[in-house]
């Protein structure tokens, strides 16, 4: 059975990794490292890159923190009063914008949790938010999502994708993030996996993150784009600013366990806009996108 400290030591082997196939890609900027300490316990290393030739904005984030269970995050587990357990949590997450408005924005964060009673789950989630849906490039993205899940179970892909829809889901907009992905959260032990089981499942999703968007980043980064087309990509990233600070549980979890706000809020782009009332022209690309971002499409047809 995997222990913390090899779970914690994979994902920071997985940060390394991601980095360094991302600076390959871009073929410009490298990635800062900026190690931090949580004054409870534990701390992590923010790893950002700006201004690339491909990359706006990135940040590829490692944390490994632990200490008194804080009472928001007791609350959300349903725990007594009073009781306050130890907790220790290990992930990594990452949030990539890119210069181009025709390459997508990418997230994804893996990540384990225990507390100190004997409770422990995996979470995490990968998901594609393109500033204009091509169905190609969805059907790829998703193809290379599903063949990680299959690889250990064949409900997985279908499950997580039907939770993905429902979690990326911008509910005051009635739209969906992007396309979608996969998204899974309390991840236990059961009579049909095992601790190492669901570890080997977090361990394929993650690695599966750097060649699939380095393919995007090759196939998409010297397409030429329009001023409106940039404009719309503002917009878009405003959305995105939208959902992770209104929704998005990682957010919420980092700020509940005093993490470090500069990390958590690495996610948000380097500029984003919001226009009052703002209506797509009929028929356009725009107005197209904005009419595929909806729960319960089939991605891959048959």
């Amino acid at each position: 059975m995997p222990t913390k400290e090899e779970i914690r030591d994979w994902f920071t082997g997985l940060q390394q990794s991601i980095c360094e196939q991302l600076e390959a890609a871009d073929g410009k900027a490298k990635f800062i490292s900026d190690p931090w300490e949580r004054p409870g316990g534990g701390g992590g290393v923010s790893r950002v890159l700006t201004e690339g030739k491909i990359i706006e904005k990135g940040g590829v984030n490692f944390s490994a923190v632990w200490g008194k269970t804080p009472e928001p995050v007791m609350k959300t587990m349903n725990l007594e009063p009073g009781v306050h357990p130890d907790f220790f949590a290990t992930g990594v997450s990452i949030v990539l914008h890119p210069l181009n408005p025709l390459v997508p924005i990418i997230h994804m964060n893996v990540r384990y949790f225990e507390m100190s009673n004997g409770t422990w789950w995996f979470g995490g989630g990968i998901d594609l938010t393109p500033h204009y849906v091509d169905a190609d490039d969805a059907r790829y993205f998703h193809e290379h999502i599903k063949a990680a899940c299959d690889r250990h179970h064949p409900s997985y892909y279908a499950d997580f994708k039907r939770w993905a829809d429902d979690y990326f889901f911008i509910k005051h907009r009635n739209e969906t993030r992007g396309i979608g992905g996969i998204f899974f959260d309390y991840l236990k032990a059961d009579q049909d996996f095992t601790k190492a089981s669901r570890f080997d499942f977090v361990k394929s999703v993650g690695s599966a993150f750097a060649p699939v968007y380095t393919h995007f980043m090759k196939k998409n980064h010297a397409l030429p784009f329009t001023e409106k087309q940039k404009h719309w990509q503002y917009l878009r990233r405003g959305r995105y600013v939208e959902f992770n600070l209104v929704w998005d549980r990682g957010t919420k979890f980092g700020l509940d366990t005093d993490g470090r706000t500069e990390s958590i809020l690495m996610s948000l782009p380097p500029q984003a806009q919001w226009v009052y009332n703002y209506t797509p022209e009929p028929a356009s690309a725009e107005a197209n996108t904005l009419a595929l971002l909806t729960k319960g499409i089939d991605w891959i047809p048959s």
